[in-house]
């Protein structure tokens, strides 16, 4: 009888390992492909992320109106609170929700539960009955996992006097004619520095007049 040739089970078990390590290596590619897409994509949503908030504020900044948010002691209409992790002011907000006119907007810097900070949005309407701000729905996130920062203001008081650089806004019967938003991120992800000029309060008119050229140079070249 004719013997039938065939393959040996070393040759079965060889070749069934050699098909083994190419799944293997087929897979690692894969996987390290799914992993830069990933990582990819992170990065790119981050960057938007980063970039929507310095849009956001850059607007509602500039667009900063003299409305009263509060009173002093003697009665006079404060205008703007701001100090190292939050400010307050009213300034309309784009698209159809502007449509319920100005709001009060208070900007903070929070803890995040996390060791970080986030840079967090809340909306109130003012009445104009006079009645305390009405808050609208929950604070939203602008920008999260930041490791640190701070807010900064720059301007002219009252007695026409050049308030330089500070964490706190000394008078809130006045606008400051800058605002610095300045936040050290976590992880990959740069935050340019912001400066943004405010509108100029009447009174200001006649007080120097560098600070807002000054803050547009330092807003174009940090």
């Amino acid at each position: 009888m004719r013997r039938v040739a065939g393959f040996t089970l070393i040759e079965v078990l060889a070749a069934l390992v050699l098909m083994a390590l190419l799944l293997v290596g087929v897979y690692s590619g894969m996987r390290t492909a799914i992993h830069s897409v990933r990582s990819g994509s992170a990065a790119i949503e981050r960057i938007d992320q980063i970039r929507s908030a310095q849009q956001f504020l850059r607007r509602e900044l500039a667009q900063s109106m003299t409305q009263p948010i509060g009173h002093t002691a003697e009665g006079d209409a404060l205008f703007f609170e701001g100090s190292a992790h939050e400010m307050s002011y009213v300034a309309p907000l784009p698209g159809y929700l502007g449509k319920l006119g100005p709001q009060l907007q208070r900007l903070q810097l929070v803890d995040d539960g996390k060791g970080g900070w986030r840079l967090q949005l809340s909306l109130a309407l003012l009445p104009p009955d006079g009645q305390p701000p009405q808050a609208l729905g929950d604070p939203q996130v602008l920008l999260d996992h930041i490791h640190g920062g701070s807010f900064g203001y720059r301007g002219i008081d009252v007695q026409g006097r050049t308030v330089p650089w500070s964490p706190a806004w000394p008078d809130g019967r006045m606008l400051p004619l800058l605002v610095r938003v300045d936040l050290q991120l976590q992880g990959s992800g740069d935050w340019p520095l912001l400066q943004v000029p405010l509108r100029v309060n009447p009174a200001n008119s006649s007080g120097p007049s560098g600070l807002l050229e000054q803050g547009v140079r330092g807003r174009s070249h940090p």
